[in-house]
């Protein structure tokens, strides 16, 4: 009774724990992958529609920097007050 009272409480926890970070970390691989894919093809739609290599990475680049840019500006947003500490 106090040993599965016990593996309840540890080991139990501990594999639903491993369970779900090796589930997430699956994910998370899948998506990196999935965005790496997704560049891969716009890349070669853009070099197929354009007929030029160099055009594409600069619209694949543009793109990346437009992005960046975005994100960057709402990194901290500015209606938000600064903390005080």
């Amino acid at each position: 009774m106090i040993a599965t009272k016990v593996r309840e409480m540890s080991v139990d926890r501990a594999a639903v724990a491993i369970t779900w970070t090796a589930v997430a970390l699956l994910l998370i691989t899948a998506g990196i992958m999935a965005i790496f894919w997704l560049l891969v093809g716009i890349f070669r739609a853009l070099g197929t529609l354009m007929g030029d290599i160099e055009t594409a990475y600069a619209v694949v680049g543009l793109i990346l920097i437009v992005a960046g840019a975005i994100v960057w500006i709402r990194r901290y947003p500015q209606d938000r007050k600064p903390r005080e500490e």
